[in-house]
């Protein structure tokens, strides 16, 4: 699998907070949509904190090292994301920091210092966790239209908070969400979303060959809504789309337009979900 050829550089959209203690283990473990206990030191994983409903409130990275986890989340919501934790520390022996070291990607991993290979797919090579003013500042957006062209959603851009349930951000695809592990805040509902088969909408990419149109714009088959744009580089974007309204629009041939014209889903090559798409763009 080829790594996008991106520059190394600090990703200025990012953060880093820091959980540490004798029960930092147990207090992420009880919280987080991941496996958090499963993780020794040097390896990450993608994660999400949920609302008690299910739906996401932060989603982020969960680096373990000896005597602390690294999260490298979403600077826009660092302050609040730091105070959530805090309102759920009751008695635990944890001191939640943040922290002013940088988040960067690398297109692999480098010999030194701290960085771990990103967990959705290896293609977006490492992210890397540097001191402050360490990192190149570079106005690269080979990363970001990669991302978007791989179907990988974006923390600000795609995901927002309380908007969105893990299996809709795909983090069942990433191994974001232990169903094996126990209780987790919104566990019952993601749990029930999994086992009934009950998520219907993905973000998924799309190409638009016109470009893709504003973020929230609709995307209807005929006068249905099948979707919505999300974050996008020219002609390719991401999509918050309604797989089962997606079929029916495919069997019944009618293409899916927005404001700026034909609209072309993708299945990405990671995904495990279906994806049905016109025979023209198998």
């Amino acid at each position: 699998m080829q790594r996008l050829p991106f520059a190394t550089q600090k990703l200025t959209s990012r953060a880093v907070v820091t959980i540490s203690g004798d029960d930092a283990r147990d207090f992420l473990q009880n919280l987080v949509t991941a496996d958090i206990a499963s993780l020794k030191p040097g390896e990450a994983a993608y994660a999400a904190l949920l609302q008690p409903q299910g739906k996401i409130l932060f989603d982020f990275f969960v680096l373990a090292e000896d005597g602390r986890y690294v999260i490298d989340c979403s600077a826009a919501r660092k302050a609040d994301l730091v105070k959530r934790l805090a309102f759920y520390k009751l008695r635990a022996k944890v001191t939640i920091a943040e922290s002013d070291e940088e988040v960067g990607v690398a297109p692999a991993k480098p010999a030194n210092g701290t960085s771990f290979t990103d967990p959705r797919v290896a293609q977006l090579g490492a992210r890397l966790i540097a001191p402050k003013g360490s990192l190149p500042e570079a106005d690269d957006e080979t990363y970001r239209s990669g991302r978007i062209r791989l179907g990988l959603a974006d923390s600000d851009e795609d995901i927002g908070s309380g908007e969105l349930f893990p299996h809709e951000a795909n983090l069942d695809q990433f191994g974001g969400v232990s169903f094996k592990k126990g209780c987790f805040i919104g566990q019952e509902v993601v749990s029930r979303m999994e086992h009934r088969g009950t998520a219907r909408n993905r973000i998924v990419p799309i190409h638009v060959p016109k470009g893709v149109p504003a973020k929230g714009t609709e995307i209807k088959a005929g006068d249905k809504l099948v979707g919505t744009a999300l974050s996008s580089a020219g002609s390719d974007g991401l999509a918050l789309i309604r797989l089962d309204r997606l079929k029916d629009a495919v069997e019944s041939e009618i293409g899916l337009l927005t404001k700026t014209g034909p609209v072309h889903v993708r299945k990405p090559a990671w995904a495990r979900f279906d994806v049905a798409l016109p025979k023209d763009d198998e």
